[in-house]
C-alpha cells in the first residue's frame, strides 16, 4: 500500500479510536464496558452476515455498471471483486470520494480513462444516497425534528438529478469552461465523464440500481437491529423500523458533513438517536454505535486494504504504462 494512502488510513483509524474513546468517556466508560461484556456474541455472525450481504449486492451493482458501460475488457470475476472491495479502503475519505481509486485501478487493467469510468462511482454514490433517504423516510414519524433535514435532502437530490439530465445546460457550461486558461485540458475530460454519467443516470437504470441499493443497505439496518438485540433490547414490533431510521439518518448526516467516513457526526447522531428513540442508556447506546461502526465501516476498510494488497500482487503498477504514483493520485 502506498505510503500516502497508508498514512491517510492510519490517521482516520486514529481519529476513529479517539472518537470512540471520547464517546466512552462522555457516556461513562464503566457503563460502556459493562454493555460490551453483556453483548450476546452469538449474534455476531448475523451482524457480519448482513453486512456482507450489503457488500455483495453493491458489488453486483458495480459489476453491472462496468459491463453496461463496456469497460470490463480483461476484468474477470476475481478482478471485479478486488476492484470493488479495494475501493472500500477509501470509505474513510470525505463523502467516500476516494472510491474513485477503483477507476484508477481499472485503468491499470485495461487502460480505461479515469474520466470515463469515474461516473460509475458517482452513480453508486447517488443510488446509495437515494436508498438511504428512502430508508430514513420509513421511520421519519419516529422523530419529527428530522423532517426538515429529510425534505432538504430530497429536494437537493431531485435538483441534482434534474441538472444531470439537462444536457443543453451542461454543454453550455462545458463550452464556457473550455474558454478558460485550463479549460482546454479539463473540458474534454469533464465531457467524457458527463457522457458516461448520462448513460448511468437514465431513469430506468436509475430505478433498478436504486432498488438494489435499498435492499443492500437494508441489510446493514438489519445488522444494526441484531446489535441492539445483542445488547438485550426487546423487540416491541418497531425495533427494526427504529434501527433502520437511526442507521440511515446517522449515515446520511455523516455523509453530508463531508468529514472522512462521517467520523464524529455519524457516531454522535447514532448514539443520541438511540437514547431518544429506543430508548436506552447512553452507555449502551455508545456500545451499540461502536459495534455497528466497526461492523459496517472498519470491517469494510480492513477488507479493502486486503483486497488492494491482493490486487497489486496480481497487476504490476506499470501494466498499462502508468507509474505507481499515478494510480493513487
Amino acid at each position: 500500500m502506498p505510503p500516502t494512502l497508508r498514512r491517510s488510513i492510519l490517521f482516520s483509524v486514529a481519529l476513529g479510536l479517539l472518537i470512540a474513546v471520547a464517546l466512552g468517556l462522555i457516556s461513562d466508560i464503566r457503563l460502556v464496558g459493562a454493555s460490551f461484556s453483556s453483548f450476546d456474541l452469538g449474534l455476531i455472525p448475523a451482524v457480519i452476515g448482513f453486512t456482507l450481504l450489503n457488500y455483495a449486492l453493491r458489488w453486483l451493482k458495480w459489476d453491472f455498471y462496468l459491463r453496461r458501460m463496456q469497460m470490463g475488457q480483461g476484468v474477470n470475476l476475481l478482478d471485479s471483486v478486488l476492484l470493488f472491495t479495494s475501493g472500500m479502503v477509501m470509505a474513510v475519505t470525505p463523502a467516500k470520494v476516494g472510491e474513485v481509486l477503483k477507476s484508477a485501478l481499472l485503468k491499470r487493467i485495461n487502460g480505461t480513462p479515469i474520466s470515463a469510468s469515474a461516473p460509475i462511482v458517482l452513480a453508486e454514490r447517488i443510488t446509495d444516497g437515494i436508498a438511504m433517504i428512502i430508508l430514513m423516510g420509513v421511520g421519519l414519524t419516529l422523530y419529527e425534528p428530522a423532517r426538515p433535514a429529510f425534505v432538504a435532502l430530497v429536494v437537493l437530490t431531485i435538483i441534482g438529478l434534474l441538472l444531470l439530465q439537462w444536457r443543453s445546460l451542461v454543454e453550455r457550461i462545458l463550452a464556457l469552461l473550455a474558454r478558460l486558461p485550463l479549460g482546454t485540458r479539463l473540458a474534454p475530460r469533464l465531457a467524457a465523464a458527463y457522457t458516461s454519467s448520462q448513460q448511468l443516470m437514465a431513469w430506468r437504470l436509475l430505478l433498478g440500481s436504486t432498488i438494489i441499493s435499498i435492499i443492500s443497505w437494508f441489510g446493514e439496518c438489519i445488522a444494526f437491529y441484531f446489535v441492539l438485540r445483542g445488547l438485550g433490547i426487546a423487540d416491541n414490533g418497531m425495533l427494526l423500523v427504529t434501527a433502520t431510521f437511526i442507521f440511515a439518518a446517522s449515515t446520511l448526516f455523516g455523509l453530508v458533513s463531508f468529514l472522512p467516513g462521517g467520523l464524529g457526526v455519524s457516531e454522535a447522531s447514532s448514539a443520541g438517536l438511540l437514547v431518544l428513540l429506543v430508548p436506552m442508556e447512553l452507555g449502551a447506546a455508545t456500545t451499540a454505535t461502536i459495534i455497528i461502526r466497526f461492523a459496517t465501516l472498519w470491517f469494510g476498510v480492513a477488507l479493502g486494504a486486503l483486497a488492494l494488497t491482493l490486487f497489486r500482487r496480481r497487476h504490476a503498477p506499470a501494466a498499462v504504462g502508468e507509474s505507481p504514483a499515478e494510480v493513487y493520485k
